[in-house]
């Protein structure tokens, strides 16, 4: 993605330009009374517009959602990781045979052993469990969003699939 221009309407809000890799071009309008604007410019001429979309803030944050993956995490993503500095955000599908299925947090000793934490649960159903404590049970089917760096994933990984052995 390109870089996502920014401009102040005084008066009304900010304005963000955001042109993809595959060259399509839009315009979001973040009004002060927290409406947003979408608008999709005519290729042939920019200042003409082809679409527009009116959201009202808790619209926009419930496409918003969407878009960031909260509700629907496509097959491809499932082992995504967000790094910020050293700290990973990674997602775990718990598979049926792996050794920590019935087992608590606490049992695992999971903190101590790997020092990355679990931070919620997400089933099939797309229910979830957050801050799971140290009773806290893995089920699997289930993904785990988890924390840490690099090295504690590896390990909390190898506990996952391996139990304490």
């Amino acid at each position: 993605m390109k870089p996502i221009r920014e401009s102040d309407l005084p008066g009304i809000g900010r304005k963000y330009e955001i042109e993809t890799l595959s060259r399509e071009r839009f315009v979001i309008v973040v009004h002060d009374d927290g409406r947003r604007e979408i608008y999709t410019p005519d290729r042939s001429d920019p200042d003409d517009t082809v679409s527009v979309a009116t959201l009202e803030d808790d619209e926009a944050r419930a496409i918003g959602a969407i878009l960031g993956g909260m509700h629907y995490k496509p097959k491809a993503l499932e082992t995504i990781e967000v790094a910020l500095n050293d700290l990973i955000i990674e997602w775990y599908r718990i598979d049926d045979g792996y050794a920590a299925v019935g087992l608590t947090i606490g049992e695992l000793d999971v903190r101590q052993k790997t020092g990355a934490s679990i931070i919620a649960a997400v089933y099939p159903d797309h229910t979830h469990h957050i801050n799971p404590g140290s009773d806290y049970r893995l089920r699997g089917g289930s993904t785990l969003i988890v924390a840490g760096e690099r090295n504690q994933l590896k390990v909390l990984k190898q506990l996952l699939t391996h139990g304490g052995s």
